[in-house]
């Protein structure tokens, strides 16, 4: 193999570890924000709930 196809498969190897991390931590941030609206509406539930008492 030469300098050059070593390089070109480095570049590969770094683009697809890079766009694989990526996609992980935009997932990752949707689960994190949808997780944060049920909680908020779980607390707005229990004020609710509560306030009718």
């Amino acid at each position: 193999m030469t300098a050059k196809t070593v390089t070109v498969i480095a570049a590969l190897f770094a683009t697809t570890i890079s766009l694989t991390s990526c996609g992980n931590t935009i997932r990752g941030m949707g689960q994190d924000t949808a997780n944060t609206v049920n909680a908020t509406q779980d607390a707005g539930r229990r004020v609710d709930r509560a306030a009718a008492r």
